[in-house]
């Protein structure tokens, strides 16, 4: 039986940051990767796609800095 994959629909997901991340706070998660035992996410954002970054896709599931989703600073607060 196959491995069950981590973040099987990371790639498309989309995400609010709680704090603003290079002056953007919505971002689509464009690539994945995978290091050993770690998924690491590219996100990038959703207004200006020159903005991206990496980060470990565990962090995606802290909700004091990230929601699912895009939420409007009234949902996000």
């Amino acid at each position: 039986m196959a491995k069950k994959q981590k973040f099987p629909h990371l790639i498309g997901s989309k995400w609010t940051a709680q704090q603003q991340v290079s002056g953007w706070r919505h971002f689509q998660v464009v690539n994945r990767q995978n290091q050993g035992q770690w998924v690491f996410a590219e996100l990038a954002a959703a207004c200006d796609s020159s903005v991206r970054f990496w980060l470990n896709a565990q962090l995606l599931k802290n909700p004091s800095l990230w929601k699912a989703g895009w939420q409007s600073l009234q949902e996000s607060g």
